[in-house]
């Protein structure tokens, strides 16, 4: 496997997990998450408030990995976000992610999903 799979385990363990350090430990100081659905660009802090905000209001987190490909400078995730909220209902999104990867850790993530089926969310 290579280094970029593993790193993209490793990461999506974590945030299953909702271990917002062991996440926050794949990331670069300076990487950038952007979202197709907004246009804008977060810093990794403004990512992980936004992981520990859905942890609170989640029982459970899964990424069912469609499809992870190693590619030129980090990899590919095609996944299903599937989110068990806290009252029991489940709602899922589909999205894809290009992920570089700069000295074994996360530099951006450019993530394309409809955030529209887990807006539910903030009702909990």
């Amino acid at each position: 496997m290579s280094d970029a799979l593993a790193l993209a385990r490793r990461f999506m363990d974590a945030v299953e997990a909702g271990d917002i350090e062991a996440a926050r430990a794949c990331f670069q100081p300076d990487a950038g998450i952007w979202h197709n659905y907004d246009g804008k660009t977060q810093s990794v802090d403004e990512n992980l408030a936004l992981l520990g905000w859905m942890a609170k209001r989640c029982r459970a987190r899964r990424y069912q990995i469609r499809r992870l490909e190693a590619v030129e400078g980090g990899y590919l995730q095609q996944h299903s976000l599937v989110l068990e909220l806290n009252d029991g209902k489940t709602v899922s999104t589909e999205a894809i992610a290009l992920v570089s990867v700069r000295d074994g850790r996360i530099a951006r993530i450019e993530e394309y999903l409809d955030p529209g089926p887990i807006g539910a969310i903030a009702q909990q």
